[in-house]
């Protein structure tokens, strides 16, 4: 077209012509346009072909931009051309009049392709913001697709749109990494110079000093510059914007006035506020976008963070915060930095809008403006700072309740911990308190400020007078000044807590990691100082304490290493002495990662004696396993891990003491099939913690440890001829397996089917480690010949890329899980509107009174507010009225008078209403709190089993957060949105009562946006919420289980699983932050009056109110009531008789029957065993007796009472149990013994002197006050199950029951209990569910359960003559009938 105007002009200036030549050429803009044009077109093909070659791109925002201007500048010519040839009635020079109007349609149509994205379908189904077009981009329009889904039917996880590269997980880690390992780097050198500088004992200090602020700089620097810089500019953009507005105003008020005037000026004010106003909401919306979507990844920058940290962080460091602190760290401070993130840039742009305000507000008012100011600055400082402290401790105590449930249930100790929470609640709630009052001041301080200004600008000197123009440009810009003053506070005290957080956060990640150093795998190491044989099975023995769990820690690299080191070959399998289990099916807890081969499976389930098991679980192997293996029992949770250290085909495999939780004939089952010399892993390396003496002499070597030293090594028979300390120590506790040969026919020899991949085996290395933390483990090896090491270390290099192929898998055929099999409940999720009672729950629990006095309080200050803009738009008409006359005094006192009673009016107003709503807010958090825990209190055990922990404290974490601080806000601005809506269109209808046929147009319209967007919106919130427990749950599992993970070499599966998960949620939150950009922009683009609206809107759907009270309608009826009408008598039980009659139990509705009719009698002060193997229903029998299940049919009655109709607490405090896992609590010794404070320090010494504690507890500095980490971290599992005999002694109950109790202690300490259990508590019936065989032999009867029966129940004598299944157990255990005479 540009060539075409071109040629047009040359022809008619030197072509051909018939006309005579004529001296007067065209204009030089003829020539100069068409070149210019074709100049522009060719840069627009180079332009468009750039476009098309980088990768990724759908569409370009410059060239719709081009088009976009083209099209509106040659709006003018089109009608101008148009317009000319209509007035003359012909068209004067037709060649350029087409020429113009075929480029213009063409150009049309450009802009309308530019418009269009080019993507395929496939791409857009995944992500349609992929594909988006740019003018999609800047409305949001591509996000209308979810919307109108989420209309229609409720949003699901499977609803939701994958991430894009830069949103997931991985990429955010990835970078954050980086840039934080260099962080970390510069940090370490900063720490060498100071520790030359300073002496030792600053140390700590210097460490922390040394990576200050290496978070925020790794955050802002690296990862996420770009973001920030971007935002940053269309803030910049916006605010420069704002303040158009005023002046537009300010022209338009004086064009209005002055009616000489063209038309037009009018028109250009109008579309330039319109055009104004548009280019605002999109700048603003763009900044939000981004500024959401960064605190978004920052968030998930720093879970991904402290979750990669947790993995490798060293056992020091993390015994310094508990498994509570550290999910804070992941919950509530990654969200800190989140909400701070969102509004960063208000740290320059808000100073930037004060600064603008102040300038715009001299040129109206002159100095009176300085009034106004000075009252604002007054309200700067005032903004308390809160504390974090108390949540942490809050949470820290309701994560071990949570994870101790069981025992507070067995003991009845809920009131005093319940006490506890609410002890720090309160603190917790003082502290809210005090920050909501300081608010209340600063806001009243705030409603003084255009008073001051207009008053002094008035009495200043009487030429002042207030007109029209200067009042509302004044209130327009004291508006925009209203916004960053009143953010300031807010964001410098959000500030203030995210320091608190970020302190945190990098004290945690620049903790010291493992020392990788200790653990090597070097294979041409010689110099060794004990000799572990290729193969060997090697014992360690020794009392309890002697250090032999902190042997296998060494092994692993975890202890702390003051000098030596281990060499270790080959992969490792760990089996440790606290079952760890996965929340996820029986056959992904085995495989844990490895593929699944069905041969190899069953082999191991076969040896591992989890056959019979898998008949009993509902689903077989398929059952999935509840948090920590909460419905398996101990026994079953011990094999489990067994069979997955079996399964992982390690070379080197470490059991701690694997054979204590298990049965006896179980044990030696294992031993067989497993352990021992013709086991499965007979080729392999083992060394085997153990306290079971008959499988000593089946080992190839035995280490005696004592006091953290070595002190003998060599053979059962060498140490036996030795007659050192491990002889006398069989002397005394081994009499009767000593004698006895384990040629008991049952060895049968069918193992040479047994594969066995790798032919020379894999050894042990361990070197001279002194000193691991002060336990002297002189350990002392003879050498190999290199070429076999070279070749262990081959094979370690071939077993490790073997295992590196792990990947998250999925259970197969999950569809057809069998009734039952499903353990953990999906969680469940209210959909639809938030329903009303909601809403008058929360009102109830802020109290009637209130509620109503704030409504009231809040009405009469919009009346307030309303009469003061009617006054003011009075007085500006003074202005006219005295048009060039001095302004009476009396006139200028009263308007002043007036307006400033109404203003004093409406601030006090204000102050009293967020008083009042204060105390209302803490009202409704203190109860809604204290109902939440009575109910968790109460709720049946069963609960527990199905709902996963961390969904649990997600409510005591992300809801209560929400109740204390986000409903409270909403609630207010709600209020004022309302009221303030209300009295706006009552102002406007007052000045033109012609809108009010506009009110019904517009408010439908907004009706049915908000319709659609809080229906998404609301769904997306909730599917946020459920999204966010996994993380906290997966997190918690895997602090559990960090010795077993690591010692697997299995973090890179976790951290792979742990980005799946984080991923789940963004899929959620990243939607509703779009929605909201979604609704933001099509509100404000219905207007400025539709701005009120929009924030009631915004407000309203803000949904807070859901999330918190919701989320915990608990499930199941609150059935328990700890005491209820019928009580026992005081002294009951005096005789401590038990009758069963036939009694049935099921864990849960819909599973099948644990016990099948128990029906027994067991007299006063019997002493009954309870044996049976695994999974027989034993340890269920115990929970039927303290309630922990309710009957199914049947009754139990405890001296001819009936339990099931007495209180439970009434109940539980009469029986007392020593549980089989000792749980502790953190806390001191003595009020883990006795957490009501009920007895005095004498009997409590008096109980630890009888459970062999007293001499460990008076050499501990504190005594008594020893402070107790969590979950007993600090003392030995032998030590806690003697402290669970002391409290059980302290109770003095009628009736005891030991669970297992003795399974994790050696011979010795076990003889002791048992000696102290026979005089202690002869007057008592007692049950024992032994594994030990004969810590029972002495009882008056045993009960013999299989599947749910009894099938004997006798005394041991009787029961041996028989020759029935007791008598095989026996016979397993090595007991014969005169080994009983002889007890």
């Amino acid at each position: 077209m540009a060539i075409a105007a071109l040629a047009v002009t040359l022809g008619e200036d030197y072509g051909p012509s018939n006309d005579p030549p004529s001296t007067e050429k065209n204009p030089g803009v003829y020539y100069a346009n068409p070149v210019l044009y074709a100049v522009t077109w060719i840069l627009l093909l180079l332009c468009q072909e750039g476009l098309r070659r980088r990768k990724g791109s759908v569409d370009s925002a410059t060239l719709f931009l081009f088009w976009l201007l083209l099209v509106l500048c040659d709006v003018f010519p089109f009608q101008s051309l148009l317009r000319k040839a209509l007035r003359l009635g012909e068209i004067s020079d037709v060649p350029r009049f087409c020429l113009f109007y075929i480029s213009f349609g063409l150009e049309l149509i450009a802009l309308i392709l530019s418009a269009v994205a080019d993507i395929s379908p496939e791409a857009e189904e995944l992500n349609p913001e992929t594909g988006a077009a740019f003018l999609s981009r800047i409305t949001f329009n591509w996000f209308n697709s979810m919307v109108v889904k989420g209309y229609k039917q409720p949003l699901v996880q499977e609803d939701m749109w994958e991430l894009s590269e830069a949103d997931s997980t991985a990429d955010i880690n990835q970078r954050f990494q980086y840039f934080m390992q260099s962080e970390l780097g510069a940090a370490r050198i900063r720490l060498q110079k100071k520790l030359k500088k300073k002496r030792e004992e600053n140390r700590d200090k210097a460490q922390e000093e040394a990576f200050q602020n290496g978070l925020s700089n790794s955050l802002a620097k690296g990862t996420f510059k770009w973001i920030l810089i971007e935002s940053a500019f269309f803030k910049l953009l916006q605010d420069l914007l704002a303040f158009a507005s005023p002046q537009l105003l300010k022209l338009m008020i004086s064009f209005t006035q002055d009616k000489s005037r063209f038309v037009w000026e009018g028109y250009v004010y109008a579309v330039l506020l319109l055009v104004v106003a548009i280019l605002q909401s999109l700048f603003l919306q763009q900044y939000f976008q981004r500024c959401f979507v960064l605190g978004m990844k920052v968030r998930t920058a720093i879970i991904a963070a402290v979750y990669k940290k947790a993995l490798k962080v060293s056992n020091d460091t993390r015994k310094e915060s508990t498994v509570g602190e550290t999910v804070n760290l992941m919950s509530a401070d990654a969200q800190r930095f989140n909400d701070v993130t969102n509004f960063i840039h208000l740290l320059w742009s808000c100073p930037l809008q004060i600064m603008l305000s102040i300038v715009f507000l001299w040129i109206e008012l002159g100095p009176s403006v300085l009034a106004g100011l000075a009252v604002m600055v007054l309200m700067v400082p005032i903004n308390g700072l809160l504390n974090m402290k108390f949540k942490d401790k809050r949470l820290k105590i309701m994560n071990e309740i949570l994870n101790g449930i069981k025992i507070l249930k067995l003991y009845a100790w809920e009131p005093s911990f319940q006490a506890q929470v609410e002890g720090i609640r309160g603190q917790e709630l003082k502290v809210m308190r005090k920050f909501a009052y300081l608010s209340s001041v600063s806001t009243f301080i705030f409603s003084c400020v255009s008073l001051a200004s207009f008053a002094v600008f008035v009495g200043v000197s009487p030429s002042n007078i207030l007109t029209a123009e200067k009042a509302f440009t004044s209130i327009s810009l004291f508006n925009i000044l209203r916004f960053p003053l009143a953010m300031l506070p807010m964001l410098i005290a959000a500030i203030v807590q995210t320091a608190v957080s970020k302190k945190r956060l990098e004290k945690f990640l620049g903790g010291e990691d493992l020392e990788s150093d200790v653990v090597r795998h070097d294979p041409s190491f010689s110099t060794v100082s004990l000799d572990i044989n290729p193969g060997r099975l090697v014992a360690v023995v020794g009392a309890v304490g002697s250090g032999k769990s902190s042997l296998m820690s060494a092994l692993l690299g975890e202890m702390y290493n003051t000098n030596g080191f281990i060499n270790i070959q080959g992969s490792l399998a760990f089996v440790p002495q606290q079952a760890w289990i996965q929340n996820a099916t029986l056959r992904d807890n085995i495989l844990f990662g490895s593929s699944h081969e069905e041969r190899r499976f069953q082999e191991v389930i076969q040896a591992c004696a989890l056959a019979p098991d898998l008949e009993l679980l509902p689903g077989g192997d398929l059952t999935e396993i509840g948090e920590k293996g909460i419905n398996l029992s101990g026994g079953q949770k011990q094999r489990v891990s067994l069979a997955r250290a079996v399964y992982s085909q390690s070379d080197i495999y470490l059991l701690d003491d694997p054979l204590s939780a298990v049965d006896s004939h179980v044990g030696k089952h294992l031993f067989d099939k497993v352990i021992g010399p013709n086991g499965i892993l007979k080729d392999k390396t083992r060394i085997l913690v153990t306290h079971g003496m008959s499988f000593l002499p089946y080992v190839d070597e035995i280490v005696v440890l004592v006091d953290g030293v070595v002190s003998e090594v060599g053979s059962y028979k060498s140490l036996r001829a030795s007659r050192g300390a491990f002889s006398e120590f069989l002397d005394t506790y081994a009499k009767e397996q000593s004698n006895r040969t384990y040629s008991d026919g049952l060895l049968i020899d069918h193992m040479s089917r047994c594969y066995c991949k790798i032919k020379f085996p894999h050894i042990v290395f361990l070197v001279y480690m002194h000193n691991i933390q002060e336990q002297y483990f002189n350990l002392s090896l003879s050498i190999f010949s290199s070429c076999f090491l070279m070749w262990s270390f081959l094979s370690f290099f071939s077993s490790v890329r073997l295992r590196r192929n792990d990947s998250i898998r999925k259970p197969e055929h999950v569809s057809d899980l069998k009734k039952g099999q499903r353990l953990i409940e999906k969680e469940t999720m209210e959909t639809g509107q938030v329903k009303f009672s909601m809403y008058i729950q929360y009102l109830r629990a802020m109290g009637w009174g209130y509620t109503v006095m704030v409504f009231l309080v809040y009405f009469i200050q919009n009346i307030a507010f309303i009469g003061q803009n009617l006054w003011l738009s009075n007085w500006t008409n003074d202005a006219v009225d005295y048009y060039n006359m001095t302004y009476p005094n009396w006139k200028r006192d009263t308007r002043v008078g007036v307006f400033g009673a109404l203003g004093v009016a409406q601030g006090l107003f204000v102050f009293l209403g967020t008083l009042l709503l204060a105390n209302a807010s803490v009202n409704a958090s203190r109860i809604l709190h204290s109902k939440l825990i009575n109910n968790i209190l109460r709720v049946p055990m069963v609960f527990f089993d199905t709902t996963p922990i961390g969904r649990v404290v997600n409510r005591f974490a992300k809801d209560i957060f929400t109740v204390d601080e986000a409903i409270p806000q909403s609630f207010r601005s709600w209020l004022l949105c309302l009221l303030g809506v209300l009295g706006t269109l009552f102002v406007i209808c007052l000045a033109t009562p012609f809108f009010t046929i506009l009110i019904l147009p517009l408010a439908l319209v907004y009706y049915f946006v908000q319709r659609f967007y809080v229906a998404t919106s609301r769904q997306l919130r909730r599917l946020d919420s459920v999204s966010r427990s996994p993380i906290y749950s997966h997190f918690s599992e895997t602090v559990l289980g960090l010795s077993v993970i690591r010692a697997y070499g299995h973090q890179e599966r976790f951290l792979k699983h742990n980005e799946i998960i984080i991923d789940k949620n963004l899929k959620s939150v990243y939607p509703w932050i779009v929605s909201n950009r979604w609704l933001a922009i099509r509100l404000e683009f219905l207007g400025n009056l539709v701005v009120f609206f929009s924030a009631l809107f915004a407000v309203i759907s803000r949904d807070s109110l859901d999330s918190g009270l919701v989320g915990l309608s608990i499930s199941y009826s609150l059935n328990a009531k700890w005491i209820t009408d019928t009580r026992p008598p005081e002294k009951w039980p005096e005789a401590g008789r038990l009758h069963f009659d036939n009694y049935k139990v099921r864990y849960r509705p819909g599973l099948d029957l644990v016990l099948h009719g128990i029906t027994c009698d067991i007299k006063s002060t019997e002493k009954i065993g309870i044996v049976g193997r695994t999974g027989a229903g034993k340890s269920s029998l115990t929970n039927c007796l303290f309630r922990i299940i309710e009957a199914a049919e049947g009754r139990i009655l405890i001296d001819d009472v009936d339990v099931s109709t007495i209180g439970l607490h009434d109940l539980r405090n009469r029986l007392t149990i020593i549980p089989q896992d000792p749980v502790l609590f953190s806390g001191t010794l003595r009020m883990n013994l006795d957490p009501f404070n009920k007895f005095s320090d004498e009997e409590i010494w008096r109980v630890l002197d009888l459970s062999y504690l007293k001499d460990y507890v008076a050499g501990l500095q504190e005594g008594l006050q020893h402070e107790v980490a969590e979950g007993g971290e600090n003392l030995s599992v032998g030590q806690r199950q003697l402290l669970c005999l002391a409290r059980a002694l302290l109770r003095k109950s009628r009736i005891l029951i030991l669970d297992e109790a003795t399974a994790a202690v050696d011979l010795e300490t076990d003889n002791l209990i048992q000696k102290t259990i026979r005089n202690e508590f002869s007057h008592c019936t007692v049950l024992t569910i032994a594994h030990r065989l004969h810590s029972i032999m002495d009882s008056s009867r045993v009960m013999v359960l299989n599947a749910g029966k009894i099938v004997e129940f006798d005394s041991p004598t009787n029961l041996l003559e028989k020759q029935g299944h007791f008598y095989a157990m026996a016979k397993d255990a090595g007991i014969t009938v005169p080994d009983i005479t002889a007890l």
